[in-house]
């Protein structure tokens, strides 16, 4: 069985060339490493170092093959929009690996995220999505997955066929009334894409993880990171996570943090009929984030797949519940 990526990480081979790696990058910006690189957390996605040197700490991430475009997607973000992606010190795009300055504490960690807050998140998601949307050349040819609407309808038949193949121990594995389910689906997504297409929102960066976790507050604004979920595909399935989040760990009102993310696109869109799209928008998210799933945990261990490996199969029955906003 070829090595899983937890384990890759987790030698001391792999370990002596990320960090070898981290130190000549950073000599060449004139930086040095102070102390002992430490190593927080392991994924079956990904890995995290914590570096210190004389230009404060530095994060290191490490991506698995799936998620490996991370680097080269954010880099290309940073030179299309400075002003809300930080430029990362270093990438090695062929190998996942980014180096990043660290901002301090993320909006999550500093307090407990407000109305005001997460207006101000939605309205510079949208922001950065209107100027990214004219460069998807760019930003497909650093590797971001193509999840546009009309490729979904072949997703989630090949969805459903890759579940339906894994062992029957597999948590996402398809039992016969699931499948069946399923494959009574493809209506109900073809519909949500033609919707969609007709809209005038474009197909643009989403992010994929939008949330206070996932971004820093710095100097009176914010700037988003982590991307290694990050997809081309229809612009209001950024909305999934922060709908989601909104409504089930806060009280706060839904329809006036969505207020700050539609009036962005005012010009194009009225806010209810931005609204009424959602639930289609539900429907191609959950199948794009079945796919980004699916490959993140792909070559996971027995006991990650017990922990993480459900996913897939979550997200795609997602795609065929009802959605009211």
């Amino acid at each position: 069985m070829e090595e899983t990526f937890a384990r890759l990480v987790s030698g001391a081979r792999w370990r002596v060339a990320a960090e070898a790696w981290t130190t000549e990058r950073l000599a060449e910006r004139g930086i040095d490493v102070t102390g002992p690189i430490e190593q927080p957390r392991v994924r079956p996605w990904s890995t995290q170092l914590v570096v210190p040197t004389t230009a404060g700490r530095v994060w290191f991430k490490g991506n698995c093959r799936a998620l490996a475009f991370e680097p080269g997607v954010h880099a290309q973000l940073a030179k299309l929009d400075p002003a809300e992606v930080d430029d990362p010190l270093a990438v090695d795009p062929e190998r996942g690996w980014i180096l990043t300055s660290d901002r301090g504490v993320t909006l999550a960690d500093s307090h407990e995220a407000t109305l005001v807050d997460w207006r101000a998140l939605l309205a510079l998601a949208a922001r950065l999505q209107r100027r990214v949307a004219e460069r998807g050349a760019a930003l497909l040819g650093a590797g971001l997955p193509d999840c546009a609407p009309h490729t979904v309808p072949a997703r989630y038949d090949a969805m459903t066929a890759r579940l339906a193949a894994l062992p029957a121990e597999h948590p996402s594995h398809l039992t016969d009334g699931v499948r069946a389910e399923l494959e009574a689906g493809p209506r109900t997504v073809e519909e949500a894409v033609a919707a969609l297409r007709a809209s005038p929102l474009p197909t643009t960066l989403q992010h994929g993880d939008l949330h206070p976790g996932n971004v820093f507050a710095v100097e009176g604004s914010l700037r988003i990171f982590d991307f290694g979920d990050s997809q081309w595909a229809h612009a209001l399935e950024i909305l999934a996570v922060p709908y989601g989040w909104i409504t089930r760990l806060t009280e706060l009102p839904w329809a006036e943090a969505l207020d700050a993310y539609a009036g962005v696109w005012a010009d194009l869109l009225e806010r209810e009929t931005l609204e009424g799209l959602l639930s289609s928008a539900m429907v191609t998210h959950a199948v794009n984030r079945s796919f980004t799933w699916a490959d993140a945990i792909a070559d996971a261990s027995v006991e990650e797949a017990a922990e993480w490996a459900d996913a897939p199969l979550h997200y795609l029955r997602l795609a065929l519940e009802p959605f009211a906003p």
